[in-house]
């Protein structure tokens, strides 16, 4: 119970972080921080691997390296919904 605890709260960082680093914010406030962080570090891992700090079962350089992309991707696609309506 607490690794899951554990996993919540470094994804959330880690998704805030990535927000923070591009100037972009996140859709859905902290569960969307959580999400990005947790949907970031599975693209992360599977792009660059696993190195560098291990938190969590989060490595936190592919993890934020990807949450980084997520977030840019997600926000363009947020801003060519806004300028279509």
């Amino acid at each position: 119970m607490m690794s899951f605890i554990w996993f919540l709260i470094i994804g959330g960082v880690l998704g805030w972080l990535a927000g923070v680093i591009i100037g972009r914010d996140v859709p859905g406030g902290i569960i969307g921080n959580i999400i990005a962080g947790i949907i970031g570090s599975w693209i992360g891992s599977a792009i660059l691997g696993d190195w560098g700090w291990q938190v969590s079962d989060f490595y936190v350089f592919p993890a934020l390296i990807g949450a980084i992309v997520l977030i840019f991707i997600v926000s363009l696609i947020m801003r060519s919904m806004r300028k279509a309506t």
